[in-house]
C-alpha cells in the first residue's frame, strides 16, 4: 500500500515535534535536578596490565632520541661490508634485553 505524503499537514508535524521537544526538555531538567544531589564522585580502576603499560611508556619516554646520523652510518657500513658483528656482545645485549622484559612483567 502506497502512502501519499503530499496530503500530510507539515504544520501539524512540526507542532507535534516542538511539543515533544518541550516535554523532553522539561523532563530532562526534572531528572537532572533530582539526580544532582545524589551524585557521587567518579572513580577509575586501572588494571595491573594498564599499570605495566604506563610504566613501560614512562621508561621509553626517558630513553634518548634515536641518532639518525649513527643509524645512517651503520646502514652504510653494512651495505659496504665493513660492519663487523661481535657475537659475544650481541648475546650479552640479547640477555640484557630479555632481563629488562622480565622485569617489566614483575612490576
Amino acid at each position: 500500500m502506497a502512502i501519499d505524503i503530499s496530503k500530510l499537514n507539515t504544520g501539524t508535524t512540526s507542532q507535534t515535534r516542538s511539543g515533544a521537544t518541550k516535554v523532553s526538555s522539561e523532563q530532562s531538567a526534572q531528572v537532572a535536578t533530582k539526580s544532582t544531589p545524589s551524585q557521587k564522585g567518579d572513580s577509575v580502576v586501572i588494571t595491573a596490565q594498564a599499570q605495566q603499560l604506563q610504566g613501560a611508556q614512562a621508561k621509553m619516554a626517558s630513553l634518548p632520541e634515536v641518532d639518525q646520523k649513527k643509524v645512517a652510518e651503520i646502514k652504510q657500513a653494512i651495505a659496504e661490508g665493513r660492519y663487523k658483528i661481535d657475537p659475544e656482545k650481541l648475546a650479552a645485549n640479547i640477555a640484557s634485553f630479555e632481563a629488562e622484559l622480565s622485569d617489566l612483567n614483575k612490576e
